[in-house]
């Protein structure tokens, strides 16, 4: 990972301190890429593109055998069903790396678990499981954040006495026969956890935001989207059959310049008003780790008549003093945001997806949403397990466990923070986000960091083009309540015990990664 000098990073955080709109600083750092490890990324991947050429080459006159899928020789003249070019960087650059994606576990994916051992005869294209089992790796990539992903305790028991009462499926919608009790105690509760008036369960966190957009804006309508959201929002508008305009990631100029232009511009041609502007933007966002700017997206939305769609998905039960969100983390109204939407996958260790607001709101979404007309019912195993944990964070069990959950995260989020930063390494984000990436940039880090890691013990996720800018590559942690101390200090060592390698066959490779990887660490430090 590339280093910097603390003063230079300084000099790149962002710090609001607007006493009419927020209670405390707000703080985020977004380090540009150093010129010189730029140039060094940009030739990485250029040497990576011509060797793909070249073999794509030998490939074509079958000197090197192809793994991938390919036309047969006597359906040439049919419409082709693979597109080669479009396949170039997965056959060529991901394929060299992608023992580090994929990996399957064999036990809970708490603040530590197990791997299945796997080997590639073939660098990749293929793996084989060798019976043996990785034990004990520290868990940096599950978004577990306050550690409700446990096979025993008070959630797991509980989830186990709903299976019993009620089975695993239930095998109907909730407009016909799927609706049980334990349905619609999950989303009273919901309601009372979001402050509002009523909300509904779904039972997948993704289409909570596809199937739902659509039924609540359509043609005539136009929303302003964040440039960082994510695929579902992304697909959700689409789908939506709504004009779409994009600002700049976080900037509130940018979005006020889009809801001037639209209020006195109007739609295309007619020029007619919009029938609704729909601004959706993410509590945290989860490859950058910063979170939203809620105070000044409301007060846009208030001075330009919007509507706000608020996705919760990494900020519910991880930010704010009572581990409420995002609107709890900057004190804020529950009624400013229109549509309150959040996953149970990540906080509350299960699955689905939910959206609170007023009541009318959700009675049209009950009639006229996809999700809900024509989806299954959540599990009862699945929705017993949101509302034993949701009371645990609301403090309803009697304990104060919860509430030391939410602090012990808040408490680890800074101190990894700190530490990683103390040691030189450009991190994203707020000092708030339990979302930590650490950049990388140079595409033979991805692999390298990713393997040398796990030879550690520690589990990662590295992530590169194309679901980051080219070059900004980079490993994102995701810190939880159910780490400790020790397990932080081992993560963030520069120097731990090697273990034998996993990937036998890739020791060789791993090797020569590495140590590229050091010299160019040398040439880039500052």
């Amino acid at each position: 990972p590339v280093m910097c000098d603390h003063s230079h990073l300084f000099s790149n955080q962002y710090v609001t301190h607007n006493p009419k709109l927020y209670k405390k600083p707000f703080v985020e750092s977004f380090e540009e890429t150093p010129l010189l490890v730029a140039v060094l990324t940009y030739m990485g991947y250029g040497i990576l593109t011509i060797f793909g050429y070249l073999r794509d080459f030998l490939r074509h006159w079958n000197i090197e055998k192809c793994h991938v899928a390919r036309e047969r020789e006597e359906q040439k003249d049919f419409v082709p069903l693979y597109q080669d070019f479009e396949n170039f960087y997965t056959r060529n650059l991901y394929m060299r790396i992608r023992d580090n994606w994929n990996r399957p576990i064999c036990s809970v994916p708490g603040a530590k678990m197990d791997l299945v051992e796997r080997v590639s005869p073939d660098y990749n294209w293929t793996f084989e499981h060798t019976g043996k089992v990785v034990k004990d790796v520290i868990n940096m990539g599950s978004y577990n954040y306050l550690g409700f992903a446990e096979n025993s305790g008070a959630c797991a028991d509980a989830a186990i006495e709903a299976t019993q009462k009620y089975g695993a499926g239930v095998g109907s919608t909730r407009c016909e026969i799927g609706n049980l009790d334990i349905h619609e105690e999950l989303e009273q509760l919901v309601a009372r956890f979001l402050g509002v008036e009523s909300s509904m369960a779904f039972g997948m966190g993704f289409a909570t935001n596809s199937m739902n957009i659509p039924a609540l804006t359509g043609k005539g309508c136009l929303i302003l989207s964040d440039e960082l959201n994510h695929a579902s929002l992304v697909l959700g508008a689409r789908l939506s059959g709504s004009t779409i305009r994009v600002f700049k990631h976080n900037n509130m100029q940018s979005l006020e310049k889009l809801l001037r232009d639209a209020i006195i511009h109007g739609q295309p041609r007619t020029h007619r008003p919009w029938k609704k502007i729909l601004i959706v933007v993410e509590g945290i966002y989860s490859m950058e780790g910063s979170i939203v700017r809620l105070p000044e997206v409301i007060a846009l939305k208030k001075r330009y008549k919007a509507y706000l769609y608020l996705d919760e998905a990494h900020s519910i039960g991880a930010l704010g003093p009572n581990g409420r969100g995002v609107v709890d983390y900057f004190g804020l109204d529950p009624k400013d945001v229109d549509i309150m939407m959040g996953t149970f996958t990540k906080s509350f260790g299960a699955a689905g997806g939910y959206i609170g607001g007023k009541k009318e709101l959700i009675d049209y979404l009950r009639h006229h949403s996809h999700s809900a007309l024509y989806a299954t019912s959540m599990s009862s195993p699945v929705a017993q397990q949101i509302i034993t944990s949701m009371k645990i964070i609301m403090g309803e069990d009697g304990t104060t466990l919860g509430a030391d959950r939410v602090r012990q995260l808040s408490e680890n989020t800074t101190y990894f923070r700190r530490k990683l930063h103390d040691m030189g390494f450009i991190i994203y984000g707020n000092d708030d986000s339990p979302v930590v990436p650490m950049m990388l940039y140079m595409p033979a880090k991805i692999g390298a960091f990713g393997r040398e890691m796990l030879k550690r013990n520690i589990g990662t996720v590295v992530v590169g083009f194309p679901a980051t800018p080219i070059i900004e590559s980079r490993a994102r942690f995701c810190i939880s309540a159910a780490h400790t101390r020790e397990m932080l200090d081992t993560v963030s060592l520069p120097i731990s015990p090697v273990r034998e390698p996993l990937f036998p066959s890739l020791e060789k490779p791993a090797l020569a990664i590495s140590q590229t990887t050091e010299s160019e660490k040398r040439s880039a430090g500052r």
